[in-house]
C-alpha cells in the first residue's frame, strides 16, 4: 500500500465494513469477520444486529472477541439463545441476511476450506476446522468472505471443501440443494473479488488504492479475471479509521487482563 495514512489490513477491513447495511441480520465469524461486522456498528450502521455462533443476538463488543464463547458477546447482546435455536431457527429459519466469514483457502468458485492442507488422512497442514461455517454457508441468503490475498490462500482446486460457495460453478450451488446466494462478496487485502453472474467465477471488480493489478494477479493461484471497468476502492475516511483504531485500541489496551 503506498499510502502511509493506512495499511493494508486497515482498507480491507473498512472495505469489508462498507458491505453491510445498516438494519442488516448478518452471522459474524470471529477474527477478521468480526473487526470489520463491529466496524460497520461502530460507523455508518449502528442498527445492524450481529449474531455469533454461541447464540448471541444483537452482540456490541466494546472489544473485540477472542471466540465465540468470549464472555464480552453474552454481556453485550441483547439475547441469548441456545445454540440448535440459533441455528435451527435463526439460520434455517432464513432470518439471516448475510453470513461473513473468514478462511484459510478459496478457490476460483469461492468455496472454502478451513479443514486440512494436503491429504485427509495424512494432511500437511491440519487447520482450524469447520465450526457452523458449513450451515452458515448454505443457508444464509448471501455470504461475505473475507481473508487477505496469497497464492497459498487463493487456489485454483481445494484439497478440501469444507464450506460449498458456488460448487464447480454455473448452477452447481443451486442444483446442490444450498439456500441463499452464496459468496457475492470476497473481500481481501488488494481488492474486492465478486462472483460472475453465469459462470460464477471470482473475477476482480475492485482495487484498493495503490495496488496494481499485477500485485493480485501474483497472488492468485488461478488466471484471475477481472470486469472490463476495474473500480477503485475508495480509501478509508478519517472516521472509519479513528473508530478501527479506538477499536483495536481498546482490545490491545485490555488484552494482558483478558483469559487466553
Amino acid at each position: 500500500m503506498s499510502d502511509p495514512a493506512y495499511d493494508a489490513d486497515e482498507i480491507m477491513t473498512v472495505a469489508a465494513a462498507r458491505q453491510l447495511k445498516n438494519g442488516m441480520v448478518c452471522f459474524v465469524g470471529i477474527g477478521l469477520p468480526s473487526a470489520a461486522a463491529n466496524l460497520a456498528r461502530l460507523s455508518h450502521a449502528p442498527d445492524v444486529v450481529l449474531i455469533y455462533e454461541s447464540g448471541t443476538i444483537g452482540a456490541k463488543p466494546d472489544l473485540l472477541p477472542l471466540s465465540i464463547g468470549d464472555g464480552e458477546l453474552s454481556e453485550t447482546a441483547l439475547s441469548v439463545v441456545s445454540v440448535p435455536e440459533m441455528f435451527r431457527y435463526w439460520l434455517q429459519g432464513d432470518r439471516i441476511d448475510v453470513g461473513f466469514l473468514g478462511a484459510a483457502q478459496i478457490d476460483r468458485f469461492a468455496n472454502i476450506n478451513t479443514t486440512v492442507i494436503g491429504e485427509y488422512a495424512r494432511p500437511k497442514t491440519r487447520l482450524p476446522g469447520a465450526g457452523g461455517a458449513p450451515e452458515i454457508a448454505t443457508s444464509a441468503r448471501e455470504i461475505f468472505v473475507m481473508l487477505r490475498m496469497t497464492p497459498r490462500a487463493f487456489v485454483e482446486k481445494l484439497d478440501f471443501v469444507t464450506s460449498l460457495g458456488h460448487g464447480s460453478g454455473g448452477e452447481s450451488r443451486a442444483r446442490s440443494g444450498a439456500h441463499g446466494r452464496g459468496p457475492t462478496r470476497v473481500i481481501t487485502n488488494l481488492g474486492i473479488l465478486e462472483p460472475d453472474p453465469e459462470t460464477r467465477e471470482l473475477r476482480l471488480t475492485s482495487l484498493h488504492p495503490g495496488v496494481r493489478l499485477a500485485d493480485v494477479e501474483a497472488a492468485c493461484g488461478w488466471k484471475l479475471a477481472r470486469t472490463a471497468e476495474l473500480a477503485e476502492t475508495p480509501a478509508p475516511t478519517a472516521g472509519e479509521l479513528a473508530a478501527l483504531r479506538d477499536f483495536k485500541s481498546r482490545t490491545a489496551a485490555a488484552g494482558a487482563g483478558r483469559p487466553r
